[in-house]
């Protein structure tokens, strides 16, 4: 087993500031990825993504609402499949909500690009599970 951990750095495209602050603060405590950054909607992660300036402090993994204003998580999962082979990097993504319809799971489980859906409150061992597996690559597992 490799014992060796890599810098992890997240993102959370969520326009609900307060789910992003909780998200952060959460992840920060339990010490769970080095660095946590935050868009308020889709098209302004895709931007982030496609700027070359940013290529250094790409994420490892976005977590994604589904939910959101000017581009939401699902125009986001189609834009990010048009850029994803440019990026240089491969950057897991998890669909996050509080909607609990069977339709918006079943699509995003559907989906090759989303290793899962997650229900909002996120759950805490869960996610902690998701960093441990970025930090040691060799031991990552698909949940869906």
């Amino acid at each position: 087993m490799n014992t060796e951990n890599k810098n992890v750095t997240a993102g959370i495209v969520d326009d609900d500031e307060i789910f992003t602050y909780g998200f952060k603060k959460l992840t920060t405590i339990k010490g769970l990825f080095d660095e946590t950054l935050n868009f308020s909607n889709g098209k302004e992660a895709i931007d982030f993504l496609k700027d070359p300036q940013n290529a250094h402090r790409l994420p490892d993994v976005l977590f994604v609402d589904i939910n959101m204003p000017v581009m939401n998580g699902w125009e986001f999962n189609d834009a990010f499949e048009e850029i994803k082979s440019q990026l240089g990097k491969n950057i897991i993504i998890y669909n996050i909500s509080s909607s609990i319809d069977l339709e918006d799971i079943k699509r995003a489980k559907n989906n090759p690009l989303i290793a899962d859906y997650l229900l909002k409150p996120i759950d805490e061992l869960y996610l902690a599970e998701i960093a441990r597996s970025l930090k040691n690559p060799t031991d990552r597992r698909r949940y869906n």
